[in-house]
């Protein structure tokens, strides 16, 4: 029979893996949950595919993970399994038994991640700087709000992600449902949500809002960077610890009735 396939909805603290892509010298999630799936399946190469590649560094409490078992192996049974033996920095929070058709990242209609400020003298606490950017500094909420309100809709993103690392006939479009600042205790969350995000293109974003909201850059530079054809003039990213994937919504009609 046709192998299972499987949505592995994975959770894993990013600050001691060089990413999400196997790599051969260095550990890496993708790495870490294939040498799982290998001892699961006796021996056999089976492939984690991510939603997507997150960086060195950055976390993610909703990565779509997609696997093909043999039939034996059920939703339910393979969570079990994998979190007996995968490292504590990993962890599976949910597995769902998928349609054939299903694809982790093509099948993916948004992504939603989060980006942690924090604004107090508390953020340099050892439980918080980990996971957050520690400012130890207010910033400006209209100019947050004003310039995270550009966002919103379809917007050519050339300007806040990597130079060519997208295929040359990218049109680097992308459609962002969500996109907000929320006061937490401490400080800030930066809630966005697209249809798809481009490398480092989270960071670069919180970079440059942080920045109009410290006083750096003018308001209305988000607006401006939208229609420039290079990243020249953007801010430098914002650390990669601060970042988190947060979900990955699929359609309903890929999720396999059971029974």
């Amino acid at each position: 029979m046709d192998p299972r396939p499987i949505l592995l909805v994975t959770q894993y603290d990013g600050g001691r893996f060089a990413g999400w892509q196997r790599q051969p010298d260095v550990r890496t999630v993708q790495g870490d949950m294939e040498r799982v799936l290998g001892r699961l399946s006796g021996g056999l190469y089976v492939p984690a595919v991510g939603a997507g590649r997150t960086d060195a560094g950055v976390h993610a409490h909703g990565q779509g993970v997609g696997v093909r078992m043999p039939p034996q192996w059920t939703a339910p049974r393979l969570r079990r399994a994998m979190n007996a033996l995968l490292p504590d920095d990993i962890w599976v929070a949910a597995a769902y038994q998928m349609e054939p058709e299903f694809h982790p990242r093509y099948s993916a209609t948004a992504r939603r991640y989060g980006y942690l400020i924090g604004t107090d003298e508390l953020a340099s606490s050892p439980f918080r700087r980990r996971h957050e950017w520690a400012l130890h500094r207010p910033l400006d909420v209209e100019a947050l709000h004003g310039e995270a309100a550009e966002l919103l809709g379809e917007h050519t993103f050339r300007a806040f992600a990597i130079a060519h690392t997208a295929p040359v006939d990218d049109h680097h479009r992308c459609i962002i449902h969500h996109a907000a600042w929320v006061p937490r205790e401490g400080g800030w969350v930066f809630e966005v949500s697209a249809n798809r995000f481009l490398h480092h293109m989270v960071r670069f974003l919180v970079g440059t809002m942080v920045d109009v909201a410290l006083g750096r850059r003018p308001r209305g530079t988000i607006a401006r960077l939208l229609v420039t054809p290079d990243n020249a003039d953007t801010s430098p990213p914002a650390p990669a610890h601060g970042l988190s994937l947060r979900e990955v919504t699929y359609p309903a009609a890929l999720y396999a009735q059971e029974g």
